[in-house]
C-alpha cells in the first residue's frame, strides 16, 4: 500500500484529503501540525491519526512513503529540508521556496540524498491539461506562435473571504495569501501546462504592482497583479496575466497557424478542450462559428472529483505520481528541475515591479512524458 504523512493542517489540508478519498490504496500515515488544535479538528473530521511532533512523524513515514508539506509557503523551506535530511521524500504545496537560492538548495539537497522532491500544483497530469498538449504535439493547430493565458479571480478584497472555511472548519488564511500573492498563488496553474508544452523560458519581460493594498487588512501584501512575456527557447511566446482584481477569467488560448486551440477554466480537470479553424471567406479571415470539441481515446484517464467550491481539481494527482514513480523506480514526471524552472519564472513576474525588464532564465529542465493514456488524441 502506497503510504503518506502530512505536514500542515490548514485551508489546503482539506482539498488534500478529499482528493485521497479517490485512492483506497493509500494510506495516510498521520498529521502533524504546531498549531495542536487545528491538527485535531482535522484529524478528527478525517479520521486521521494526529503526530505529537516532527521526529514522530519521520518515524512514521516508510523509505517508500512520501511527505506532503502543506505548510504556510513561508515555512516550506525549512520544513521540506528538514524532511530531507531526516531521509523523506517530499511532495511541497507551491511554492517549493520563496527565494530562489533556497529551492536550489533543497533539490541539491534531495539529490545528494538520492531523494525526490516535487512541487504542486499538479493539474498538468489532468485530463484537460493532457488533450491540450496532445492537440499540440499533433499540430491540431499548427504551429504554435502564441499563448495568452489568464489567472484573473475578481476583486477579492471585496469578497467576503473572512467567512470561508475548509471542510474541517479551517479559516481561509486571508493574511498570508495577500502577504505570498496572487502569482506565486496561481501563475504555476498555468506554468506547470505551458513548460512541459513548449519547454523552458529564455526570458522572462514582466510587470507587477500593488494597486488595492490599502483595501487588505495584511500587514505584508505582495502585488496584486503582474503580466509578463514569457519567450520559450522554442520559439513561442506566451502572455500570463493574474490578478485579485480583474472579472473573474481563467481563460486560455492557445494560437497556431491553423486556428485556436482553447478551455475557459483551468481549475476544474475535465474542461473540455476546444478548436477553431481559421478561414477566408471572401475577403475576410473568419475563426469556425462552431468549436470542434477535442478528446482522448475512450477509456480511463484519472480519478475526477466533483466540484465543491472554487475548483474541481484532483489534488492527489501529483503525489500519487510521485508514489508510482517511487515504487516503479522511474523518473517522475515532476522532477525537481520542473519545479525550479516554474518558482524561477514565478518569481520573476512576482519581483518584476515597474523596472525589472527583461530576466534571463538561468534554470532548464528535461523533457517530461506524457501520460500513458494520453498519447495521442481520438
Amino acid at each position: 500500500m502506497l503510504n503518506v504523512s502530512i505536514i500542515g493542517a490548514g485551508y489546503v489540508a482539506d482539498l488534500y484529503l478529499r482528493s485521497f478519498a479517490l485512492y483506497p490504496d493509500i494510506r495516510i500515515n498521520g498529521v502533524y501540525d504546531i498549531d495542536t488544535a487545528r491538527r485535531d479538528a482535522f484529524c478528527d473530521y478525517w479520521k486521521l491519526t494526529p503526530i505529537a511532533s516532527m521526529q514522530a512523524l519521520f518515524e512514521a513515514t516508510d523509505a517508500q512513503g512520501i511527505i506532503l508539506n502543506l505548510t504556510n509557503p513561508h515555512a516550506h523551506y525549512d520544513v521540506s529540508r528538514a524532511c530531507l535530511e531526516a531521509g523523506h521524500h517530499v511532495y511541497s504545496e507551491k511554492p517549493l521556496a520563496m527565494q530562489m537560492d533556497q529551492a536550489h538548495e533543497l533539490t541539491r539537497l534531495a539529490e545528494t540524498k538520492g531523494l525526490r522532491i516535487a512541487s504542486a500544483p499538479c493539474s498538468l497530469l489532468s485530463e484537460t491539461a493532457q488533450t491540450l498538449w496532445a492537440a499540440v504535439r499533433e499540430d491540431v493547430a499548427g504551429k504554435i506562435r502564441l499563448v495568452y493565458a489568464e489567472m484573473d479571480d475578481d476583486f477579492i478584497p471585496q469578497a467576503p473571504y473572512k467567512k470561508w472555511t475548509s471542510d474541517s472548519g479551517a479559516p481561509w488564511p486571508y493574511a498570508d495569501e495577500f502577504r505570498v500573492g496572487c502569482t506565486v498563488e496561481h501563475a504555476g496553474y498555468y506554468l506547470a501546462w505551458l513548460l512541459p508544452m513548449f519547454g523552458p523560458v529564455r526570458t522572462v519581460v514582466a510587470a507587477s504592482a500593488n494597486l488595492a493594498d490599502k483595501e487588505i487588512p495584511a500587514e505584508e501584501c505582495a502585488p496584486d497583479f503582474s503580466i509578463g512575456a514569457l519567450f520559450f527557447e522554442s520559439g513561442v511566446v506566451a502572455r500570463l496575466t493574474c490578478s485579485i482584481l480583474a472579472p473573474h477569467d481563467h481563460e486560455l488560448q492557445i494560437i497556431g497557424d491553423k486556428g485556436v486551440i482553447s478551455i475557459d477554466e483551468c481549475w476544474k480537470n475535465d474542461t473540455p478542450v476546444k478548436y477553431r479553424k481559421r478561414f477566408t471567406l471572401r475577403r475576410r479571415l473568419m475563426q469556425a462559428p462552431f468549436a470542434k470539441k477535442l478528446r482522448l481515446p475512450k477509456g480511463e484517464t484519472h480519478a475526477k472529483l466533483g466540484r465543491k467550491g472554487a475548483a474541481a481539481m484532483n489534488f492527489a494527482l501529483g503525489p500519487v505520481e510521485m508514489l508510482e514513480a517511487i515504487r516503479d523506480a522511474r523518473p517522475c514526471r515532476m522532477s525537481p528541475d520542473l519545479a525550479l524552472h516554474i518558482n524561477e519564472v514565478t518569481l520573476a513576474l512576482q519581483n518584476a515591479g515597474e523596472t525589472a525588464g527583461a530576466v534571463q532564465m538561468q534554470t532548464r529542465f528535461a523533457p517530461v512524458a506524457p501520460m500513458a493514456w494520453a498519447e495521442k488524441l481520438a
